[in-house]
């Protein structure tokens, strides 16, 4: 059996789509050229091994952090029998970087950080009849609750300031 089947061009446009990645993101995610992503998907050059594993790992990734999010969104519902639930997303690279180092690199560009946050909000809808709510970082807004509040930063208080955002 083979170890690995190479994605064909449309195998590789969808993956980098269900990324919510340009061409032009893959190539600098990729450290190739433009060229070379839109011949991939138009079938007239394979993808070299090391750019599909990478894609790969990174879309497994987003998966994993799916399936570890809605375990835990959950079990915290058995306790508590919310319906909804809010996760801050990031407007820019910029601030998703200076608010989630410890991401950047695994999941090196903020699309990729909103994929996820996006999949885990369809599944908790879809399995656990949980509302979820994508809320973008509002820097200021965000300092200003946390001196009200006293807290310090940290994703906690994030998650607790994105909670007062539901309307």
């Amino acid at each position: 059996m083979s170890k690995f089947a190479a994605l064909n061009g449309v195998e590789a446009q969808a993956l980098r789509q269900s990324l919510s990645l340009t061409q032009q993101q893959l190539a600098e995610l990729t450290k190739q050229s433009l060229e070379d992503v839109v011949a991939w998907e138009a079938n007239e050059k394979p993808m070299p091994t090391p750019v599909e594993k990478k894609l790969l790992e990174i879309d497994d990734l987003i998966e994993m952090q799916v399936v570890n999010t809605s375990d835990g969104i959950e079990a915290l519902f058995k306790k508590e029998p919310k319906r909804r639930l809010a996760f801050v997303v990031y407007p820019t690279q910029a601030i998703y970087t200076q608010y989630n180092p410890e991401f950047v690199s695994s999941l090196p560009l903020t699309e990729l950080y909103n994929t996820s946050a996006w999949r885990i909000k369809k599944e908790c809808k879809l399995v656990l009849d949980v509302d979820v709510t994508l809320v973008p970082l509002d820097v200021e807004a965000y300092k200003a609750y946390r001196e009200q509040n006293e807290l310090k930063e940290n994703r906690e208080s994030r998650a607790k300031w994105a909670a007062t955002q539901l309307k």
